[in-house]
């Protein structure tokens, strides 16, 4: 099939299958599914800059049809979401203005696809264990809950700090917590995403879980709510720069709709220990990504 804005010519059903994929993804793990996507267009002879502004553009329509999923499952605590919101986009223009520092340097893609790769086996790791720990906890009897934490000491510290003013989040279960720390925990994750580019899920679910306290369902969900505005904002200014090839995101959101509609309404039959312990797989598949691209393009050489 013919796509007259980015000029290629690509397998509509090879489109579909990658926002399928993609969409499954998005909805059972709460990311935006960048790291997967990106490099298959890329990899199809889509160019780079259609990659990137074509996939915010179905992210965004993958996002917004699992996270409608994930709030009637009352999975979306749409306050929560909207603090960090705010504070993301703060994070996401510093994070920037990072890479234009970097850029001077000489050693930007060097200096951030370390950075990433480290941050990502860092999440991977923490997570799985902490899952695997939870799930012998539950299985010895020494938690019933269904969405059991093996390691609650960070958060329950966190919640207990008293910088006023406090607030709380009622779907998320959190009596009352700082609205510092939270946007805290938005502008970190908001810095962290513009400056790694993608990981924005990888990152931010995990945080919600273990530095916040958001149970992992709701915060799978909040997620989604985020990455619609987020790559929401993204398609809008790489449309305005001629970025967005909207019959190629189309076509892979015939795909992706499907698949996050089935991701997100899986989560039901899953508890979220064993959730997260699935999860941990995919950034150490992003880390791996990261690795073979900085070596394909010499810059580890």
């Amino acid at each position: 099939m013919y796509f007259p804005i980015a000029d290629v010519t690509v397998n509509p059903i090879l489109l579909m299958s990658v926002g399928f994929l993609v969409g499954i993804l998005g909805g059972f793990f709460g990311v935006g599914g960048g790291f997967l996507a990106g490099p298959m267009m890329f990899w199809t002879g889509v160019p780079m800059n259609f990659v990137v502004g074509t996939d915010l553009a179905h992210m965004t329509g993958k996002s917004i049809v699992a996270a409608r999923r994930h709030r009637t499952l009352g999975h979306v605590d749409l306050k929560l979401g909207a603090f960090m919101i705010l504070a993301t986009v703060v994070g996401v223009e510093i994070g920037a203005r990072i890479i234009e520092a970097l850029q001077d340097t000489g050693a930007l893609e060097v200096s951030i696809g370390v950075a990433y790769i480290v941050i990502l086996v860092i999440i991977s790791g923490f997570t799985a264990w902490e899952s695997v720990r939870a799930i012998q906890m539950v299985r010895t009897d020494q938690i019933a809950v269904e969405d059991a934490v093996g390691f609650k000491g960070l958060a329950k510290r966190i919640q207990a700090v008293r910088i006023p003013p406090m607030i709380s989040f009622p779907v998320s279960g959190i009596e009352s917590i700082s609205i510092w720390i939270v946007l805290g925990v938005g502008f970190l994750t908001g810095v962290l995403a513009g400056c790694l580019g993608v990981g924005g899920g990888f990152i931010r679910m995990p945080m919600l879980v273990y530095v916040l306290g958001v149970p992992t369902h709701v915060a799978v969900g909040t997620d989604l709510f985020e990455i619609v505005f987020s790559s929401g904002f993204g398609t809008i200014t790489h449309a305005l720069k001629g970025n967005v090839d909207i019959l190629m995101a189309l076509v892979m959101q015939t795909g992706a709709a499907i698949g996050a509609q089935i991701g997100a309404s899986a989560t039901r039959f899953f508890a979220g220990p064993r959730i997260r312990l699935a999860f941990s797989a995919l950034p150490l598949v992003g880390a791996v990504l990261v690795l073979v691209r900085l070596f394909s393009s010499g810059a580890l050489h």
